[in-house]
């Protein structure tokens, strides 16, 4: 073997490696952890764990730190060569291969959940249908052509998009999309429209719509779980000859704008991201009980009607606490209700790689024990050749 291949296999193979690497994820652990309080738990999971570096503000400071896709990596690397190099297979190590087999897949399993994981929400009130479930915290311009009265015709632009204040030319629109200004998190108030904008104000003049008589205020980002950022932005909408004037967007506003362009009617609207599925869920009934003379929930529970546009499904499904729906690639939790308006909120996860987590468990548990048979077996032998017998 080439001396300096020995040297790259001897590093992955090493047990210092690995030592490093669990130090390194210790420390990755502890600075997370007191980053979550300022960050929340999606923001660090993005910053520290799905990363290959991360940021670690401490004070005025910036350390990095390996970040949870080089440290597993780097493991997966590492357990990988030495179940390779180390580990010669041999029957009485069976169940310790099965079990570094069963790490392996669970490592597997983690980077292909944080790669292809994806977690949506979807709200229903009573007798409500949808086919689409919408972003907890992702959100899209939308600039829907109405004219048709069988059919809206969408066209959707990330807020990514909107943030990085790209001009947008989408072959379906007679006309471009120009961001004058994008804030991650807005206040809205209303101001008399008849008064002029403050004279230096930061925010880009708005001349058409209801955000005209609207006064943004910019926030900064919140963190916290038990708050949202509601993003709002100007566009100016151009057309081949002139510009058509500049609008508003904003979740608070609560309903779409409309303007008329090319014989057509638009409307724009910025919304949370939507994910369509082939099928579509309407809720029936909820169901929230309570232990009897006291406040503790006892069942939160759902009926849905289940149907698909080919008939091939039509079927009532009870969705409760740890009792999801699992249906075309996609997991329905129940995630929050609200039985005195009839409302209820699913939590929608599709994630490929969900069964590695069960079969790595299965794996190492059944080699855990294998090896404690054998171990076992082998010193009952030992113990049955080494005694003498007893005396007649």
């Amino acid at each position: 073997m080439h001396p300096f291949t020995r040297q790259v296999r001897d590093f992955f193979v090493s047990l210092k490696l690995t030592v490093v690497l669990l130090a390194c994820s210790l420390v990755l652990v502890f600075a997370a952890t007191l980053a979550q309080v300022e960050l929340g738990i999606y923001v660090v999971q993005e910053r520290f764990f799905h990363s290959f570096i991360a940021i670690w503000h401490v004070g005025s400071l910036y350390v990095p730190l390996p970040g949870g896709y080089l440290v597993g990596g780097l493991l997966l690397i590492n357990l990988i060569a030495a179940h390779i190099y180390r580990l010669k297979f041999e029957w009485r190590k069976a169940g310790i291969q099965l079990t570094h087999g069963g790490l392996i897949v669970l490592l597997i399993g983690e980077l292909l959940t944080g790669l292809w994981q994806e977690d949506f929400s979807m709200q229903l009130s009573e007798n409500e249908t949808k086919s689409y479930s919408e972003s907890f915290r992702l959100h899209e311009l939308a600039v829907i052509d109405t004219t048709d009265a069988q059919f809206d015709d969408v066209v959707v632009i990330p807020d990514t998009k909107l943030a990085r204040s790209e001009t947008v030319q989408h072959p379906k629109l007679p006309f471009r999309v120009v961001t004058r200004a994008f804030y991650p998190n807005a206040a809205l108030a209303r101001r008399d429209a008849s008064a002029p904008q403050a004279a230096g104000s930061a925010v880009p003049a708005i001349t058409q719509g209801m955000g005209s008589a609207v006064a943004v205020t910019p926030l900064p980002i919140t963190y916290k779980p038990n708050e949202t950022n509601s993003p709002a932005a100007i566009i100016e909408i151009i057309g081949a000859d002139a510009s058509l004037g500049t609008w508003l967007v904003s979740p608070e506003l609560g309903m779409p704008q409309t303007f008329s362009h090319a014989g057509r009617t638009w409307r724009l609207a910025l919304r949370l991201q939507r994910a369509y599925k082939p099928f579509a869920l309407q809720l029936l009934k909820v169901t929230h009980d309570i232990y009897v003379g006291t406040d503790l929930p006892k069942n939160f529970s759902s009926r849905i009607k289940l149907t698909t546009p080919d008939g091939r499904d039509d079927r009532e499904v009870l969705i409760y606490m740890n009792n999801p729906l699992r249906y075309g690639g996609f997991t329905f939790y129940q995630y929050q209700m609200n039985a005195a308006t009839g409302l209820t909120v699913f939590q929608v996860v599709r994630n490929p790689s969900w069964l590695l987590p069960y079969i790595a468990c299965i794996m190492m548990g059944f080699g855990l024990v294998l090896q404690f048979g054998l171990s076992l077996l082998k010193f009952i032998d030992k113990r049955r050749t080494t005694s003498t017998p007893a005396a007649a």
